[in-house]
C-alpha cells in the first residue's frame, strides 16, 4: 500500500496497478516495482507502514478503522484502542419497549457468552451422535451398549457441562480469550485452560 505526500500532508492512496500525475509530470506504474523506496519518496510516494500494536483478536475484540500519519520520514497506518465484544447479552430496555423494538428483559443482542455456550452445546452433540446408533440399537433389539461407549458419552456430557460453567463464570471478555487462549509446554504438548471434549478413540 502506498501513500501520496504533498507539503507534509497526507493526500492519496496510489493504488500501485497504475501510473500517476504528479503536478506536471507523469510517472508510469514500474515506481510501485521497479523503484526504491527512496526514489519514490523523493516525488512524495512513500509505502505505508502499518503499526499492528494495538490490533486485537476479532474473535474478541471489535478494531478500530487505521489511521494513516506522516512523520519522521515515512506513512505509518496505526489502530486505535480495540474495544471488547460483550461477554454479556444486552437486554431490551422499557424504552426499547415503548419504542417498539423489542419485550423488555428479552435478549436484544447476545453476549460472546451466549454464543460460546451454544458452540460447545453444538460441538457435543456432533460427537454424540456418532454413537447414538448403540441407543437406538438398545431401543430396538435390546442390545447391550458396550462400557467404553456409555463411559465415553458419559465423558463427554461432563466435559461439556465444565466448559459451560467455565465459560459462565468468566468475569469478561479477556478472561473467556483465556479460556480460549493455546500454549505449548516444555514437553511440546498444546493445550488451553477451556480444555476439549473427548472424541472415542
Amino acid at each position: 500500500m502506498f501513500a501520496q505526500v504533498e507539503s507534509g500532508s497526507i493526500t492519496g492512496f496510489p493504488k500501485g496497478n497504475k501510473g500517476i500525475q504528479i503536478g506536471d509530470n507523469n510517472y508510469p506504474r514500474t515506481i510501485y516495482t521497479l523503484w526504491t523506496e527512496s526514489e519514490r519518496n523523493a516525488i512524495g510516494i512513500y509505502t505505508v507502514e502499518i503499526d499492528e500494536t494495538n490490533r486485537k483478536d476479532e474473535n474478541w475484540y471489535i478494531n478500530t478503522n487505521i489511521t494513516y500519519a506522516f512523520g519522521s520520514g515515512k506513512v505509518t497506518g496505526s489502530y486505535g484502542t480495540a474495544t471488547a465484544k460483550a461477554h454479556a447479552d444486552t437486554l431490551f430496555t422499557a424504552q426499547d419497549e415503548t419504542d417498539g423494538l423489542g419485550t423488555e428483559g428479552d435478549v436484544a443482542v447476545e453476549g460472546l457468552k451466549t454464543i460460546l455456550i451454544r458452540q460447545v452445546k453444538q460441538e457435543a452433540e456432533s460427537i454424540l451422535n456418532k454413537t447414538d446408533w448403540y441407543i437406538t440399537r438398545k431401543a430396538e433389539k435390546s442390545t447391550a451398549i458396550p462400557s467404553a461407549i456409555t463411559t465415553h458419552r458419559d465423558a463427554v456430557r461432563t466435559k461439556q457441562a465444565a466448559m459451560q460453567t467455565a465459560i459462565t463464570n468468566a468475569s469478561d471478555t479477556p478472561a473467556l480469550e483465556t479460556l480460549y487462549t493455546y500454549t505449548t509446554d516444555s514437553d511440546g504438548v498444546t493445550t488451553r485452560p477451556l480444555g476439549e471434549i473427548p472424541t472415542l478413540e
